[in-house]
Protein backbone atom coordinates (compact mmCIF):
# COMPACT_ATOMS: atom_id res chain seq x y z
CA UNK A 1 0.00 0.00 0.00
CA UNK A 2 1.08 3.57 -0.58
CA UNK A 3 1.94 5.97 2.22
CA UNK A 4 -1.09 8.03 1.25
CA UNK A 5 -3.44 5.21 2.27
CA UNK A 6 -2.72 5.85 5.94
CA UNK A 7 -1.90 2.18 6.48
CA UNK A 8 0.31 1.46 9.46
CA UNK A 9 1.28 -2.10 10.29
CA UNK A 10 1.11 -3.42 13.82
CA UNK A 11 4.34 -3.37 15.79
CA UNK A 12 4.65 -7.11 16.31
CA UNK A 13 7.29 -8.45 18.67
CA UNK A 14 8.34 -11.56 16.75
CA UNK A 15 8.64 -9.61 13.49
CA UNK A 16 11.46 -7.49 14.89
CA UNK A 17 14.96 -8.39 13.79
CA UNK A 18 18.40 -6.86 13.87
CA UNK A 19 20.22 -9.47 11.79
CA UNK A 20 21.05 -9.67 8.11
CA UNK A 21 20.47 -13.37 7.36
CA UNK A 22 23.30 -13.20 4.78
CA UNK A 23 21.95 -16.21 2.88
CA UNK A 24 24.84 -16.09 0.38
CA UNK A 25 27.22 -17.24 3.12
CA UNK A 26 25.30 -20.46 3.81
CA UNK A 27 27.01 -22.18 0.88
CA UNK A 28 30.51 -21.13 1.97
CA UNK A 29 31.73 -23.68 4.52
CA UNK A 30 35.04 -21.88 5.02
CA UNK A 31 33.23 -18.64 5.81
CA UNK A 32 30.90 -20.43 8.23
CA UNK A 33 33.87 -22.06 9.99
CA UNK A 34 35.66 -18.71 10.29
CA UNK A 35 32.58 -16.90 11.60
CA UNK A 36 31.89 -19.67 14.12
CA UNK A 37 35.17 -18.94 15.90
CA UNK A 38 34.15 -15.32 16.63
CA UNK A 39 30.40 -15.73 16.87
CA UNK A 40 27.84 -15.05 19.56
CA UNK A 41 26.06 -18.41 20.02
CA UNK A 42 22.57 -18.84 21.46
CA UNK A 43 21.69 -22.30 22.75
CA UNK A 44 18.37 -24.10 22.53
CA UNK A 45 17.50 -27.41 24.16
CA UNK A 46 14.26 -28.85 22.87
CA UNK A 47 12.16 -25.67 22.60
CA UNK A 48 13.82 -23.76 25.45
CA UNK A 49 16.56 -21.14 25.27
CA UNK A 50 19.54 -20.69 27.54
CA UNK A 51 19.00 -17.45 29.45
CA UNK A 52 20.46 -15.08 32.00
CA UNK A 53 18.21 -13.71 34.73
CA UNK A 54 18.41 -11.80 37.98
CA UNK A 55 17.37 -13.27 41.32
CA UNK A 56 13.75 -12.11 41.17
CA UNK A 57 13.27 -12.94 37.47
CA UNK A 58 12.45 -9.38 36.44
CA UNK A 59 15.31 -9.13 33.96
CA UNK A 60 15.81 -11.87 31.37
CA UNK A 61 18.07 -12.02 28.33
CA UNK A 62 19.46 -14.72 26.09
CA UNK A 63 22.83 -16.05 27.19
CA UNK A 64 25.35 -16.06 24.36
CA UNK A 65 28.32 -18.41 24.43
CA UNK A 66 31.45 -18.63 22.30
CA UNK A 67 32.78 -21.57 20.32
CA UNK A 68 35.11 -22.66 23.12
CA UNK A 69 32.32 -22.69 25.70
CA UNK A 70 29.91 -24.63 23.50
CA UNK A 71 32.27 -27.31 22.23
CA UNK A 72 31.55 -29.67 25.14
CA UNK A 73 27.82 -29.71 24.39
CA UNK A 74 26.17 -32.25 22.09
CA UNK A 75 24.32 -30.70 19.17
CA UNK A 76 24.72 -28.95 15.83
CA UNK A 77 25.13 -25.37 14.68
CA UNK A 78 22.83 -23.21 12.56
CA UNK A 79 23.88 -19.88 11.05
CA UNK A 80 21.38 -17.12 11.84
CA UNK A 81 22.98 -14.00 10.39
CA UNK A 82 25.18 -10.97 10.94
CA UNK A 83 24.49 -7.92 13.10
CA UNK A 84 25.15 -4.33 12.00
CA UNK A 85 28.35 -4.48 14.05
CA UNK A 86 29.61 -7.32 11.85
CA UNK A 87 29.26 -9.87 14.65
CA UNK A 88 27.97 -13.24 13.38
CA UNK A 89 25.27 -15.09 15.31
CA UNK A 90 24.65 -18.82 15.41
CA UNK A 91 22.29 -21.17 17.21
CA UNK A 92 23.52 -24.34 18.93
CA UNK A 93 20.73 -26.90 18.86
CA UNK A 94 20.96 -29.45 21.67
CA UNK A 95 18.47 -32.35 21.48
CA UNK A 96 16.19 -32.59 24.50
CA UNK A 97 16.95 -36.01 25.94
CA UNK A 98 18.87 -37.45 28.87
CA UNK A 99 21.94 -38.39 26.84
CA UNK A 100 22.32 -34.95 25.28
CA UNK A 101 20.85 -32.51 27.80
CA UNK A 102 22.94 -29.39 28.48
CA UNK A 103 25.59 -29.63 31.18
CA UNK A 104 24.70 -26.25 32.70
CA UNK A 105 22.49 -23.18 32.32
CA UNK A 106 18.90 -22.01 32.82
CA UNK A 107 16.47 -22.75 29.98
CA UNK A 108 13.05 -21.17 29.37
CA UNK A 109 10.51 -21.19 26.52
CA UNK A 110 9.95 -18.25 24.17
CA UNK A 111 6.35 -17.72 25.31
CA UNK A 112 7.65 -17.23 28.84
CA UNK A 113 10.61 -14.96 28.10
CA UNK A 114 9.58 -13.18 24.89
CA UNK A 115 8.28 -10.01 26.53
CA UNK A 116 11.67 -9.48 28.24
CA UNK A 117 13.91 -9.76 25.16
CA UNK A 118 15.31 -6.88 23.12
CA UNK A 119 14.81 -6.66 19.35
CA UNK A 120 18.05 -8.49 18.54
CA UNK A 121 17.29 -11.32 20.95
CA UNK A 122 13.66 -11.81 19.97
CA UNK A 123 14.55 -11.99 16.28
CA UNK A 124 17.19 -14.60 17.07
CA UNK A 125 14.76 -16.56 19.25
CA UNK A 126 11.95 -16.57 16.66
CA UNK A 127 14.28 -17.68 13.86
CA UNK A 128 16.12 -20.19 16.04
CA UNK A 129 13.01 -21.82 17.47
CA UNK A 130 11.39 -22.23 14.06
CA UNK A 131 14.57 -23.65 12.57
CA UNK A 132 15.35 -26.08 15.39
CA UNK A 133 11.80 -27.46 15.52
CA UNK A 134 11.85 -28.00 11.76
CA UNK A 135 15.11 -29.95 12.08
CA UNK A 136 13.67 -32.07 14.90
CA UNK A 137 10.59 -32.91 12.82
CA UNK A 138 12.42 -33.89 9.61
CA UNK A 139 15.16 -36.41 10.42
CA UNK A 140 14.09 -38.60 7.48
CA UNK A 141 13.65 -37.95 3.76
CA UNK A 142 9.98 -37.59 2.84
CA UNK A 143 10.70 -39.15 -0.57
CA UNK A 144 12.65 -42.33 0.24
CA UNK A 145 12.69 -42.57 4.06
CA UNK A 146 16.48 -42.37 4.38
CA UNK A 147 18.19 -40.16 6.93
CA UNK A 148 18.69 -36.47 6.26
CA UNK A 149 21.50 -34.21 7.44
CA UNK A 150 21.79 -30.49 8.05
CA UNK A 151 23.61 -28.53 5.32
CA UNK A 152 24.02 -24.93 4.20
CA UNK A 153 24.40 -23.59 7.71
CA UNK A 154 21.27 -25.34 8.92
CA UNK A 155 18.96 -23.80 6.30
CA UNK A 156 18.50 -27.08 4.39
CA UNK A 157 18.28 -30.80 5.16
CA UNK A 158 19.68 -33.16 2.56
CA UNK A 159 18.95 -36.84 2.00
CA UNK A 160 22.10 -38.92 2.53
CA UNK A 161 21.08 -41.33 -0.28
CA UNK A 162 19.92 -39.26 -3.27
CA UNK A 163 20.86 -35.75 -2.03
CA UNK A 164 17.29 -34.54 -2.34
CA UNK A 165 17.05 -31.21 -0.53
CA UNK A 166 14.30 -30.31 1.93
CA UNK A 167 13.63 -26.71 2.97
CA UNK A 168 11.94 -25.30 6.09
CA UNK A 169 8.22 -24.70 5.73
CA UNK A 170 5.92 -22.16 7.28
CA UNK A 171 2.18 -22.72 7.63
CA UNK A 172 0.07 -19.59 7.03
CA UNK A 173 -2.77 -18.86 9.42
CA UNK A 174 -5.11 -15.87 9.53
CA UNK A 175 -5.94 -14.20 12.83
CA UNK A 176 -8.88 -11.80 13.03
CA UNK A 177 -10.07 -9.07 15.36
CA UNK A 178 -13.83 -9.20 14.73
CA UNK A 179 -15.75 -5.95 15.35
CA UNK A 180 -19.36 -4.79 15.09
CA UNK A 181 -20.82 -1.40 14.22
CA UNK A 182 -20.66 -0.36 17.88
CA UNK A 183 -16.87 -0.94 17.85
CA UNK A 184 -17.12 -3.89 20.21
CA UNK A 185 -14.73 -6.82 19.68
CA UNK A 186 -15.55 -10.53 19.66
CA UNK A 187 -13.27 -12.92 21.53
CA UNK A 188 -13.52 -16.68 21.77
CA UNK A 189 -12.60 -19.40 24.28
CA UNK A 190 -11.28 -22.75 23.07
CA UNK A 191 -12.07 -25.92 24.99
CA UNK A 192 -8.39 -26.81 25.35
CA UNK A 193 -7.45 -23.45 26.91
CA UNK A 194 -7.21 -22.58 30.61
CA UNK A 195 -10.40 -21.34 32.22
CA UNK A 196 -11.29 -17.74 31.28
CA UNK A 197 -8.65 -17.48 28.57
CA UNK A 198 -10.09 -15.56 25.58
CA UNK A 199 -8.50 -14.53 22.33
CA UNK A 200 -9.20 -13.45 18.77
CA UNK A 201 -10.38 -15.92 16.14
CA UNK A 202 -7.82 -17.70 13.96
CA UNK A 203 -7.36 -20.61 11.60
CA UNK A 204 -5.06 -22.15 9.02
CA UNK A 205 -5.25 -21.18 5.37
CA UNK A 206 -6.34 -24.21 3.33
CA UNK A 207 -4.75 -25.27 0.01
CA UNK A 208 -5.95 -23.10 -2.87
CA UNK A 209 -7.48 -20.53 -0.50
CA UNK A 210 -6.74 -16.79 -0.34
CA UNK A 211 -6.17 -15.03 2.97
CA UNK A 212 -9.37 -13.01 2.53
CA UNK A 213 -11.49 -16.05 1.80
CA UNK A 214 -9.98 -17.78 4.83
CA UNK A 215 -10.95 -14.81 7.03
CA UNK A 216 -14.59 -15.07 5.96
CA UNK A 217 -14.68 -18.86 6.29
CA UNK A 218 -13.02 -19.09 9.70
CA UNK A 219 -15.07 -16.29 11.25
CA UNK A 220 -18.32 -17.87 10.07
CA UNK A 221 -17.28 -21.42 11.02
CA UNK A 222 -16.09 -20.51 14.51
CA UNK A 223 -18.57 -17.79 15.49
CA UNK A 224 -21.46 -17.87 12.98
CA UNK A 225 -21.10 -14.23 11.88
CA UNK A 226 -20.69 -12.73 8.40
CA UNK A 227 -17.68 -10.59 7.47
CA UNK A 228 -18.67 -7.60 5.31
CA UNK A 229 -15.30 -5.83 5.15
CA UNK A 230 -11.75 -6.30 6.37
CA UNK A 231 -8.39 -4.55 6.70
CA UNK A 232 -4.92 -6.11 6.69
CA UNK A 233 -2.89 -5.22 9.81
CA UNK A 234 0.41 -7.08 9.43
CA UNK A 235 2.06 -10.45 10.01
CA UNK A 236 4.52 -12.13 12.29
CA UNK A 237 6.14 -15.56 12.60
CA UNK A 238 4.67 -17.80 15.29
CA UNK A 239 7.13 -20.69 15.69
CA UNK A 240 4.86 -22.93 17.80
CA UNK A 241 5.82 -24.87 15.82
CA UNK A 242 5.84 -23.38 12.30
CA UNK A 243 3.19 -20.77 11.57
CA UNK A 244 3.07 -17.24 10.26
CA UNK A 245 0.10 -15.25 11.50
CA UNK A 246 -1.58 -12.93 8.96
CA UNK A 247 -3.54 -10.34 10.90
CA UNK A 248 -6.84 -8.77 9.83
CA UNK A 249 -9.48 -6.55 11.38
CA UNK A 250 -12.97 -7.53 10.16
CA UNK A 251 -16.38 -5.90 10.45
CA UNK A 252 -19.48 -8.12 10.71
CA UNK A 253 -23.17 -7.26 10.21
CA UNK A 254 -24.99 -9.77 12.42
CA UNK A 255 -23.53 -9.51 15.95
CA UNK A 256 -26.61 -11.06 17.57
CA UNK A 257 -25.88 -14.33 15.74
CA UNK A 258 -22.44 -14.78 17.35
CA UNK A 259 -22.11 -18.23 18.87
CA UNK A 260 -19.22 -20.64 19.36
CA UNK A 261 -19.20 -23.67 17.08
CA UNK A 262 -19.22 -25.97 20.12
CA UNK A 263 -16.28 -27.97 18.82
CA UNK A 264 -13.21 -25.77 18.72
CA UNK A 265 -14.72 -22.57 20.11
CA UNK A 266 -16.70 -23.25 23.26
CA UNK A 267 -17.84 -19.70 23.93
CA UNK A 268 -17.68 -16.24 22.34
CA UNK A 269 -18.22 -12.88 24.02
CA UNK A 270 -18.60 -9.29 22.83
CA UNK A 271 -16.60 -6.64 24.69
CA UNK A 272 -16.72 -2.88 24.75
CA UNK A 273 -13.60 -1.19 26.12
CA UNK A 274 -15.24 -0.64 29.51
CA UNK A 275 -16.45 -4.25 29.63
CA UNK A 276 -13.01 -5.58 28.78
CA UNK A 277 -11.29 -3.50 31.45
CA UNK A 278 -13.83 -4.61 34.04
CA UNK A 279 -13.42 -8.27 33.06
CA UNK A 280 -9.62 -8.05 33.24
CA UNK A 281 -9.73 -6.25 36.60
CA UNK A 282 -12.04 -8.94 38.01
CA UNK A 283 -9.90 -11.76 36.56
CA UNK A 284 -12.91 -12.93 34.55
CA UNK A 285 -10.83 -13.16 31.37
CA UNK A 286 -7.18 -13.89 30.65
CA UNK A 287 -5.87 -12.14 27.55
CA UNK A 288 -3.20 -13.58 25.21
CA UNK A 289 0.50 -12.90 25.93
CA UNK A 290 1.94 -9.57 24.81
CA UNK A 291 4.21 -11.15 22.18
CA UNK A 292 1.18 -12.51 20.31
CA UNK A 293 -0.58 -10.93 17.32
CA UNK A 294 -3.88 -11.34 19.16
CA UNK A 295 -2.75 -9.15 22.06
CA UNK A 296 -1.28 -6.55 19.71
CA UNK A 297 -4.60 -6.28 17.86
CA UNK A 298 -6.57 -6.05 21.10
CA UNK A 299 -4.23 -3.36 22.47
CA UNK A 300 -4.44 -1.37 19.22
CA UNK A 301 -8.24 -1.41 19.37
CA UNK A 302 -8.34 -0.56 23.09
CA UNK A 303 -6.06 2.45 22.72
CA UNK A 304 -3.06 4.06 24.47
CA UNK A 305 -4.15 3.00 27.97
CA UNK A 306 -3.94 -0.71 27.11
CA UNK A 307 -0.54 -1.16 28.76
CA UNK A 308 -1.94 0.00 32.10
CA UNK A 309 -5.50 -1.29 31.85
CA UNK A 310 -5.04 -4.69 30.19
CA UNK A 311 -2.57 -6.69 32.23
CA UNK A 312 -1.73 -10.38 32.53
CA UNK A 313 -1.68 -13.24 30.09
CA UNK A 314 2.05 -13.95 30.04
CA UNK A 315 2.11 -17.22 31.95
CA UNK A 316 -0.97 -19.03 30.63
CA UNK A 317 1.29 -21.44 28.73
CA UNK A 318 5.08 -21.60 28.67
Amino acid sequence: MSAESGFKELDLALSRTKLDRAAHLRLDKNALDEMWLRAEIAQISGDRFRILTDEDGRKISLEFLNATQIKEEIGERYFLGIAESGKPYFLWHTPFNESAKPTSGIFKGLREIGSFLNDLEIGIAAHGLALSQWHDAHPMCAICGAKTESVQGGSVRECVVDRKQHHPRTDPAIIVLVKDNSDRVLLGHQKIWPTNRFSTLAGFVEPGESFERCVRREVFEEAGVNVVSMNYLGSQPWPFPASIMIAYEALIDNPQAAKGDGQEIEEVRWFSRAEMKAAVDAAQIILPPTISVARAMINRWYGPDSANDLTGGEAWRS
